[in-house]
C-alpha cells in the first residue's frame, strides 16, 4: 500500500543532546573541571547538541559568563542555554554573548 509520498528516507538525528546541570555558585575553579567534564561527554557522544541547563545557579556572575563562554568553545559551536534567568541574560547582554550563547 502506498501512502503517495516519496520514496526517500527522512533525514532525522537520533543523537541525544548532552545536559550539563550548572547548579549553585560558580568558583573559577569550577570552570575547568566543567569544560573537562564536557569534553569526556563529547568525545562519548560525538556530534550530540550540548544543552546547558543553568536553572540552579545562584547568583549569575562574571564567573558564569566565563565558564558559558569557555564551554561554548569547549563545544566547538553553538550551545543552548536552558533555564538563564533575568540576571544572567542580561550579563550575557553586557559582554556580547547574549546573541552567541542561546
Amino acid at each position: 500500500m502506498s501512502s503517495g509520498r516519496g520514496t526517500g528516507l527522512l533525514a532525522v538525528d537520533a543523537t541525544d543532546p548532552i545536559v550539563l546541570v550548572i547548579a549553585g555558585r560558580l568558583t573559577p575553579a569550577d570552570v575547568p573541571r566543567l569544560c573537562a567534564e564536557l569534553t569526556t561527554r563529547l568525545r562519548d557522544s560525538a556530534g550530540a547538541e550540548v544543552i546547558c541547563d543553568v536553572g540552579g545557579l545562584i547568583r549569575p556572575d562574571l564567573t558564569a559568563v566565563e565558564a558559558l563562554a569557555r564551554l561554548q568553545l569547549t563545544a566547538r559551536g553553538r550551545i543552548r542555554l536552558r533555564g538563564a534567568d533575568r540576571e544572567l541574560r542580561l550579563l550575557l547582554g553586557v559582554v556580547g554573548l547574549g546573541e552567541v550563547l542561546g
